[in-house]
């Protein structure tokens, strides 16, 4: 076999022991800043010598599924996911200790070489060197309280209880894209920080059990957890969370997800839900997580969702469901329809709403326009894609909106007499809170309704209809002047109008 073939990449001749070569599948590795899961190990004739056969996380870093001249030795996802390579090109990474202290200890001041110190270990003095170091080491390690070791290749937590000794006082970690294997790496490491309340495991492709969840007290301070780009499925979202008693923040953006159960004892105390980028979550999907109690912010930028929709709820009055939503983020999806923004005053709590990169918002020529008809049909909404919407702007806001649909108010079977003010129901399904912004500001009256030409030179202009009395037969002349100049020759005509004949103005219409 050609070694210079793109199924596989040699490195030299490597050999691995058996035991080595049984507990390697499964395993995370990087290569060359490259991560992926080792699926097979063991010789690929013609060639001698141990391989390793890899799944990339990036599907274009391989060149076949999996199989060599007609023998598959794993499976792929993609078709050309796979590669061969050989053992001593592949990182397996540190354990989390070794890690955190290559990246903590002493970074700002380098050992003193050569230097002595005494100490005592029961009665006998004893000659070290470099001890001062150790002390600052574990001086150091023990003060931490937030931690990143992003794409440190951690493969797990190392020896055992090390962690909670060299440093017990960790509340924020951040081990995203690193080489964590599997749930239980995780549960280990989290078993030894008794203080953790932050914990970013992004970017990882974890294995997570089907059994019981882990002992009660692993994460018992943990309230925010990151587990955006892992795989992870609803299911396992909520055999996790199990044992979080106190979680407040959930991030779950880019897995695939789609919702198949309701959380009936799980997720009880989570406060903000970030679901972005999941595009198998439909509408009715969102139904199952509609009565977490305490869920404020929901983030659901670009899912593909195209409507919204809460049944229990008829025309101006509140839906049951996510009864704590204050924030809601709907950017980059398909609405289209003002109907799903009149679905959102059914919220009882929702105070900011972010919905850019909709066709809804980017079809509309008038940006400012289609801000305050979501003001105006949103009556509780405080912040409209992060900004503050003032007091006179909402009062700006629905009168426009009072003022716009007037004319089909009216045609609907609208009055300005109350008692025979009864629009139908196509139009109180359409705009749904125009019956309360009457109230609140009184009917339209007919002036208001007219319509507005453009203030443009040719629609300021009067039209002059000029005839000779004494030529009946005489073509009517017409003349457009502006309205100023109109009123000052009408002036200068009249104490010349009689006896003398002249032309006349019969009539001085506005067009």
């Amino acid at each position: 076999m050609d070694l210079r073939s793109p199924h596989i990449l040699d490195s030299g001749n490597v050999m691995m022991n058996d035991t080595l070569t049984s507990d390697v599948i499964g395993r995370r590795v990087e290569v060359n800043g490259e991560h992926a899961t080792v699926r097979f190990s063991g010789v690929v004739p013609p060639m001698a010598g141990l391989w390793l056969g890899v799944e990339w996380d990036n599907p274009e870093r391989g060149k076949h599924d999996g199989s060599h001249e007609g023998t598959v030795y794993f499976k792929c996802r993609h078709p050309t996911g796979g590669s061969f390579i050989r053992p001593n090109k592949v990182n397996f990474g540190v354990d989390f200790l070794t890690a955190i202290k290559n990246r903590y200890t002493l970074e700002d001041e380098p050992e003193e070489e050569g230097k002595e110190q005494i100490v005592t270990i029961g009665n006998k003095p004893v000659e070290t060197i470099g001890f001062d170091s150790v002390v600052k080491q574990q001086s150091q390690l023990s003060k931490l309280q937030e931690v990143s070791l992003r794409n440190c290749a951690v493969n797990g937590p190392g020896d055992k209880g090390g962690i909670a000794k060299a440093c017990p006082n960790v509340r924020s970690i951040d081990l995203s894209k690193n080489l964590l294997s599997s749930w239980d790496e995780v549960v280990d490491i989290a078993d030894q920080l008794k203080h953790l309340e932050v914990l970013n495991l992004s970017e990882n492709k974890l294995k997570f059990p089907s059994g019981s969840p882990p002992p009660t007290g692993t994460f018992s301070a943990l309230k925010v957890l990151v587990l955006n780009r892992i795989g992870i499925t609803w299911t396992e979202v909520l055999h996790c969370a199990s044992r979080c008693p106190v979680l407040e923040k959930l991030y779950l953006e880019s897995n695939g997800i789609v919702i198949s159960e309701r959380p009936t004892d799980v997720l009880q105390t989570v406060k903000l839900l970030d679901l972005s980028s999941n595009q198998l979550i439909d509408e009715n999907q969102l139904f199952l997580i509609a009565y977490m109690p305490r869920l404020e912010q929901l983030i659901l930028s670009d899912i593909g969702l195209a409507s919204i929709h809460f049944p229990d709820a008829g025309i101006g009055c509140k839906t049951s469901m996510f009864p704590s939503l204050q924030y809601l983020v709907l950017n980059d999806n398909r609405i289209s329809q003002w109907s799903s923004i009149n679905e959102l005053d059914k919220l009882q709590s929702l105070h900011a709403l972010s919905c850019t990169r909709n066709p809804l918002t980017e079809s509309s020529k008038d940006a400012q326009t289609t801000r305050q008809f979501i003001i105006a049909r949103i009556g509780q909404l405080r912040t409209l894609n992060k900004c503050a919407i003032q007091r006179e702007e909402r009062r700006g806001a629905e009168l426009d909106y009072r003022k716009a649909f007037g004319n089909e108010w009216k045609k609907a079977g609208g009055h300005q007499d109350p008692d025979k003010n009864r629009p139908n129901e196509e139009f109180l399904a359409a705009h749904p809170r125009y019956q309360s912004l009457c109230l609140k500001y009184g009917a339209p009256e007919d002036g208001e309704l007219k319509v507005q030409q453009p203030f443009l030179l040719k629609n300021q202009l009067l039209t002059l209809k000029i005839k000779h009395p004494n030529q009946l037969d005489q073509k009517v002349i017409e003349k457009q002047l502006p309205e100023e100049e109109t009123k000052a020759r009408e002036t200068e005509t009249r104490p010349i109008m009689a006896p003398e004949p002249h032309a006349s103005v019969l009539s001085v219409p506005r067009k």
